[in-house]
């Protein structure tokens, strides 16, 4: 990052007073973390935030100090608008009022630049990884109930420091969170193992649906689904990451049925293969090895219409 953004994202947090903090739609755990973390530590120096997501959190991550806090919507006079871990305006839903942000912060390769300000590293692991080396330089603390977040967030998007992009700078930044207070083993086991028992059932659903063809795994999970078996949230509930374990597929895919006529699809990659291309191609957007899209239509049409491409990117690779 140059001095000169770094001053002028300093200058804009200091001078606003009343901030809006938000992510994309269907947030993760970076998406959530970034904004808790950013969010409160604003906070804490006495400004007037709204953190906000579209479709709210997720009840495996409600464990975080000041998820309560988080709103579905805008209200009341804004200053400044910030948006994070979103790689273009139409992800973070209609939560803006048709302006253009003021800061964008984003690690994905596929970020369009969308801000005023536009603090963007696609080399970091985690919006988190990001916000945490920098948040001090502007004049925020990292307090415990900050640190938390962020490692959550920095957790999530490494799949517990596995993915191929890891590198030890992201371990020192975990490290550093640890002596800020963050207890890594305790957030560990709560972000990436503990499910609540719909999101079990929920898995079951989608495990008894997976089909292969050639490298390709996928499976489906429609909004009946999801009824039947009284899941609240409006994601996988990460089974895509249980998906992608399996050895015998370069390329794990899951349909999900939403409730607007849109398929949101997630894709996993082996390492060496960059899918960010495909979603891109749809809509969405992400990094080499992971990435998403709401693409509107039926299930069958655009669960089609991705196989092709997606098949049509690995045949180009061979």
């Amino acid at each position: 990052m140059t001095d000169s953004l770094h001053t002028a994202i300093r200058n804009m947090l200091w001078e606003a007073n009343n901030i809006v903090v938000t992510a994309h739609i269907r947030p993760d755990g970076d998406a959530i973390g970034s904004v808790l973390g950013l969010g409160l530590a604003i906070q804490e120096t006495g400004k007037n935030v709204q953190m906000v997501l579209k479709d709210g959190i997720s009840g495996s991550f409600r464990f975080l100090a000041g998820s309560e806090l988080v709103r579905t919507s805008v209200s009341g006079e804004v200053d400044c608008y910030i948006v994070v871990d979103c790689s273009d305006l139409e992800r973070a839903g209609d939560v803006l009022p048709g302006r253009k942000p003021d800061l964008v912060i984003d690690h994905h390769i596929t970020n369009l630049r969308f801000g005023k300000l536009n603090l963007v590293e696609p080399e970091t692991v985690a919006t988190t990884a990001l916000l945490a080396k920098y948040m001090e330089a502007w004049g925020l603390k990292i307090s415990v109930p900050v640190a938390e977040a962020l490692t959550t967030g920095l957790i999530t998007d490494t799949l517990g420091f596995r993915t191929s992009n890891m590198n030890p700078e992201a371990l020192r930044i975990a490290a550093d969170l640890m002596e800020k207070g963050a207890n890594l083993p305790e957030l560990y086991m709560k972000a990436m193992f503990q499910r609540s028992f719909e999101a079990v059932q929920f898995w079951g659903t989608g495990l008894v649906n997976i089909q292969r063809s050639e490298r390709i795994i996928w499976t489906t999970l429609t909004a009946a689904d999801r009824k039947q078996v009284g899941y609240p949230g409006k994601d996988d509930a990460d089974l895509i990451n249980v998906l992608s374990t399996v050895r015998d597929a370069d390329v794990a895919l899951i349909f999900v049925e939403s409730d607007n006529q849109h398929i949101k699809v997630s894709w996993r990659a082996k390492p060496g293969l960059d899918i960010s291309g495909i979603a891109l191609q749809f809509g969405g957007g992400g990094h080499p090895a992971a990435s998403g899209a709401s693409i509107p239509g039926a299930m069958e049409e655009v669960q089609q219409k991705v196989l092709d491409a997606t098949q049509a990117y690995l045949d180009q690779q061979q």
